[in-house]
């Protein structure tokens, strides 16, 4: 039998990709297409392969020999990188269709083999290995752009007021001072007044020569016996500690305990009193952590220390951000210390209402609801509530939505808008019993108008905030049961479902709006909650999170983890992103919160977040073979 010299060299490529993954792993039938497709060509040393000007990368490099380096830029600085035999590039240009990242330059004379970009497309539809080692991939470049998010965060963070401030930041005061000849009683007089419990000592031209505090009266062996009337020069604590406006709160810090003392004085450049810096100041650096903020929103008695406790939410946020935290757990934590601040305002509220006796819940609905708060979100939220035989006149009801009002008012006040769509528990068509909730639910699911598919996005994603936990979870098995017998309902869930679809164009890279942005929430995130809720109604799961409800249906419905782990990877990608475009220095549902403009990321994220839009896509198709849409 003879071979041919083609065959010959198709068979000697197999022998060599086989040696390398993901070769070594994928189908005979697509080894032997690679090898089939793949031609080999010659890269003398020095020469550039791919760079980011030269557009969308026509072929998939593999080297056979030789060795090629990549010039990348993170975080600024450029590194290098250096391939060598068996390693493919650029995946990440060819899966997301753009201009390579990187520069890549033959190293020294090497033998490369090319696969045309439709082969490698190809190659994807008929291997699922080599499909899977992609999306891994994927997986991969998400950690970078999460490490890219972070040190943007955490410039942002060091932004904020941390040990690395410098101290003239943390001045919150014009400085008091008195002369060295001012006598001490007018001195004390003087501190009395401001509030404060030292003050400095200068000269005319606020040259600091001294400093006076209680604990230098007190430190006196005999403080009575000393007379008030000699001059504050007398007691003052001379030489004092002083810092320039420059030094960082960790030198503060350091230098107090160096030397004992709880307060020092800042200068500015011509060593001229600038202020005054307590330990109490440093101190409140350092209060913002997760244990701190909960317990102050357990202890709080009042609205106004819960608006602070809000703030302090937000400001944390950004420090777990710029430490890492995954978006899944960032939302989760957001809406766990939103749910404690809620349930606290609860408290404070039943203290003026008098709600004995009355078996009830205040519930939670939309990204609440779904424990995916972000740092803007509006209200969502109702109640459920056993009557009593006795109530013939709804009085229960009434006592409970004037409660309502006030919860929702406080809320308000704490940074959570009022629901422009009066989505609240203060209204009287969301504060029911649990046969009117489940009439409410039943008429939605038997009727599905747009106007019922619009309900359910919002209400079907509850759960119970405060008050008897099972009102909630009987509604839930009902809703769930009801729904999971009712294939139209669903059915129509995902029409409405599929009438967004993800912002990727044929010609250009992303379709944005006519400003040039995209909107996030409604044409990112809400296409992964939308497929998630139907998902889980199909197969009776009960949480109300996107990715848990993704991650427990795909099991009973034999999707492969791998699978909906890319895809749960798109949904929190873009999550992220939401993140990073919302301002923590505005109130919550502020315009634009949502939006971003594509052209601002950088080839890294606009690559990972055209996946994740492919991602959405691929669940949308799921909603079209099932459904026959």
């Amino acid at each position: 039998m003879l071979t041919t010299a083609p065959e010959l060299l198709a068979r000697a490529g197999s022998d060599f990709l086989k040696h390398f993954a993901p070769f070594d792993r994928i189908e005979a039938e697509a080894l032997a297409f690679v090898a089939q497709r793949a031609a080999l060509g010659f890269h003398a040393r020095g020469r550039t392969l791919l760079n980011p000007d030269m557009g969308q990368p026509r072929h998939l490099y593999i080297i056979r020999h030789g060795t090629v380096q990549v010039l990348q830029h993170v975080a600024g600085e450029l590194s290098h990188l250096t391939l060598g035999p068996g390693a493919c590039f650029p995946l990440d240009a060819l899966l997301a269709q753009s201009p390579a990242a990187h520069t890549y330059i033959a190293q020294e004379d090497s033998f490369i083999y090319q696969l045309s970009a439709d082969d490698f497309g190809q190659l994807l539809r008929i291997s699922p290995v080599f499909h899977l080692f992609c999306t891994r991939h994927i997986a991969k470049l998400l950690g970078q752009a999460r490490q890219q998010l972070q040190d943007a965060f955490a410039q942002r963070a060091a932004e904020q007021q941390t040990m690395t401030t410098p101290v003239g930041e943390l001045l919150k005061r014009t400085p008091a001072w008195v002369s060295p000849d001012t006598t001490t009683q007018a001195a004390l007089d003087q501190m009395a007044k401001l509030g404060i419990d030292c003050i400095a000592v200068c000269h005319a031209d606020l040259q600091p020569v001294g400093m006076l505090t209680y604990g230098e009266l007190l430190s006196r062996r005999e403080p009575a016996a000393f007379d008030l009337a000699q001059p504050v020069a007398q007691i003052m604590r001379p030489a004092p500690c002083t810092l320039p406006a420059s030094a960082l709160a960790y030198d503060a810090a350091l230098e107090m305990a160096r030397q004992g003392v709880r307060h020092l004085l800042v200068t500015d450049t011509a060593g001229r009193l600038a202020g005054v810096l307590s330990e109490h100041d440093l101190f409140e650096l350092q209060r913002i952590g997760l244990r701190q903020v909960r317990a102050g929103i357990e202890h709080a008695t009042d609205i106004e220390t819960l608006q602070q406790a809000a703030l302090e939410i937000r400001q944390l946020a950004l420090s777990l951000i710029a430490q890492g935290i995954g978006a899944e757990q960032l939302t989760r934590f957001i809406s766990a210390l939103n749910d404690a601040l809620t349930q606290r305002i609860i408290t404070l509220a039943l203290t003026r209402h008098d709600l004995a006796g009355l078996d009830f819940a205040w519930l939670a609905f939309g990204s609440e609801g779904r424990h995916e708060q972000t740092l803007s979100t509006d209200q969502d939220n109702g109640l459920i509530f056993v009557r009593p035989e006795s109530d013939d006149k709804d009085t229960s009801k009434l006592r409970l939505l004037a409660f309502a009002r006030d919860v929702n008012q406080d809320l308000a006040a704490c940074g959570f808008p009022l629901c422009k769509g009066n989505v609240m528990a203060s209204n009287p068509e969301l504060c029911l019993t649990p046969q009117q909730w489940r009439h409410r639910f039943g008429s939605w699911i038997s009727e599905p108008d747009p106007q019922a598919l619009l309900n359910a996005s919002i209400f079907f994603d509850f759960r119970v905030l405060y008050g008897n936990a099972s009102l909630g979870d009987h509604l839930r098995a009902w809703l769930n049961k009801t729904a999971k017998n009712n294939a139209a309902f669903r059915r129509m869930m995902a029409i409405n479902a599929l009438q967004v679809a993800p912002p990727l164009g044929r010609l250009r890279d992303f379709v944005v709006d006519d400003d040039g942005t995209l909107d996030l929430k409604k044409t990112g995130a809400r296409l992964f909650v939308d497929a998630a809720r139907i998902f889980a109604l199909h197969t009776g799961v009960e949480a109300s999170g996107t990715a848990q409800r993704l991650r427990q249906s795909a099991e009973k419905m034999g999707i492969p983890q791998t699978e909906v782990a890319a895809i749960v990877d798109g949904f929190h990608f873009i999550q992220s992103l939401r993140l990073r475009a919302q301002n923590l220095n505005t109130e919550h549902d502020a315009p634009g919160d949502n939006t971003l403009r594509p052209d601002t990321l950088n080839d890294l994220d606009r690559g990972i977040l055209k996946e994740a839009f492919r991602q959405a896509r691929k669940l949308q198709s799921r909603l079209r073979l099932d459904y026959q849409l």
